[in-house]
């Protein structure tokens, strides 16, 4: 199961929390060709690469008004109600995060402030592939529309029949978005860089992938077009003591492992005999989980170690900065206080991290491979930029003028000196 270490030195830790290597520049090449395809021929070249990629021809590309009529009635009831209800709950966390400025008076006359404006056109990448994730669709979507993005462009590969999953269209429609494009991979992130004449060009991109998708989407950058983060493999890191539940923290470490075989999962723990009843229940769990294959190839590559305390486990996570980081121990509000790195932390025996997945109201789009040392989750203000003001009355460029008239001459500015001066020279003869 678990790659076990006990008691490691400090000088093995940075070896220990490297991720596995993602070789991305072998793709390049090939994502570069199928950009440049979609640049040249639009919609054209997205029809044949959906066909040749997703094995699906398709004649139309956005959903029709038909086609979302129809979700409704082909999911359940209570699937209904738990994405309306983990839909309030994620509008209640993200409502919360907007901002009103106050206008600042640095000194006499001379006023500054900032305000938040929405990205006007965004663009939501939301992968098919072995599952719907209409969950990173409310996530996505909410803040977006709180933000008062203009407009939302939603990509989502086919299923073999042409179709978009009924739970996505029908979280689409819940959320307001109605352009939903059938396309799916680089091509999809491609198509809302440059535009085409079906799908629009974007400012800015969201949304996890496969690893077509996550360097097409530092490929989009190159052309001008900004991306929410860094990401890559998703990954969770929990920390146990001798008071933990180990089948509560292996059932944790196995909806993280069921992810992809390119998953990261680490255990953390003071107790050999925690580790060991974790592994015992992760064996007893995972013969019964559907991607028992995917998630006995990702606990292999997986870490359990034993470290002295729970200090020391603190330190140990701070330098790994987890996606998700799980505190399993008896004192886990006087921990939390010492996390500085991390996605998302989830405190105590009762906070999986599948609730912050779904449905508490935290945002579930996190820094990955690391980046939570510098990165942010997806917020509301993901979605918008702080513009500044500033405003100057006659006395208050009077009294800051000759500041910033030393300040541009000892820089050798004069054009920046002489924007002052002349004003400061017609304020004189008043």
């Amino acid at each position: 199961m678990l790659k076990k270490v006990k008691y490691p030195d400090r000088g093995s830790w940075p070896n220990l929390v490297k991720r596995p290597v993602q070789d991305y520049e072998t793709l390049e090449a090939q994502i570069k060709s199928v950009f440049e395809q979609v640049r040249l021929t639009g919609d054209e070249a997205l029809l044949q690469f959906t066909a040749q990629f997703d094995k699906v021809e398709l004649t139309k590309l956005l959903v029709t008004p038909e086609e979302f009529n129809a979700a409704s009635s082909l999911i359940a009831e209570n699937l209904k109600k738990a994405i309306q209800q983990a839909y309030q709950n994620i509008k209640t966390f993200h409502e919360a995060q907007q901002e009103e400025f106050t206008p600042v008076e640095t000194m006499p006359g001379v006023t500054c402030w900032r305000k938040s404006v929405a990205i006007e056109k965004v663009g939501l990448y939301i992968p098919g592939g072995t599952a719907p994730l209409f969950s990173t669709l409310l996530m996505l979507g909410v803040p977006a529309k709180l933000a008062g993005c203009q407009q939302i462009v939603l990509c989502t590969p086919p299923a073999k029949d042409g179709s978009v999953h009924p739970a996505i269209l029908f979280t689409a429609s819940l959320l307001g978005i109605d352009t939903i494009v059938k396309v799916g991979g680089s091509q999809a992130i491609a198509a809302l860089t440059f535009g085409t004449s079906t799908v629009p060009a974007v400012s800015k991109i969201f949304g996890p992938g496969n690893q077509y998708v996550t360097v097409a989407k530092q490929m989009a950058g190159k052309y001008g077009v900004a991306i929410d983060m860094p990401a890559g493999p998703s990954e969770v890191l929990v920390m146990a003591d001798e008071t933990t539940d180990p089948t509560f923290v292996a059932a944790d470490l196995l909806s993280q492992a069921e992810h992809g075989t390119d998953s990261q999962v680490v255990l953390l723990t003071t107790s050999e005999q925690t580790l060991q009843a974790v592994e015992q229940a992760l064996e007893d769990q995972a013969a019964y989980l559907s991607r028992q294959t995917i998630v006995t190839k990702t606990l292999n590559n997986s870490l359990g170690i034993i470290l002295s305390s729970t200090a020391e486990m603190l330190e140990f996570s701070n330098l790994y900065a987890p996606e998700h980081l799980i505190l399993s121990v008896k004192n886990y509000e006087q921990v939390a206080v010492g996390v500085i790195n991390a996605g998302s932390v989830f405190l105590g025996p009762y906070s999986p991290e599948s609730v912050g997945d779904y449905a508490s109201g935290t945002n579930h789009t996190l820094p990955t491979n690391g980046y939570a040392r510098a990165y942010s989750g997806v917020s509301l203000d993901s979605f918008v930029k702080k513009i500044t003001f500033q405003h100057l009355t006659s006395q208050g460029l009077q009294q800051i003028g000759p500041h910033v008239e030393v300040l541009a001459a000892a820089e050798g500015l004069d054009a920046h000196q002489q924007a002052v001066s002349i004003r400061l020279k017609s304020l004189a003869h008043v």
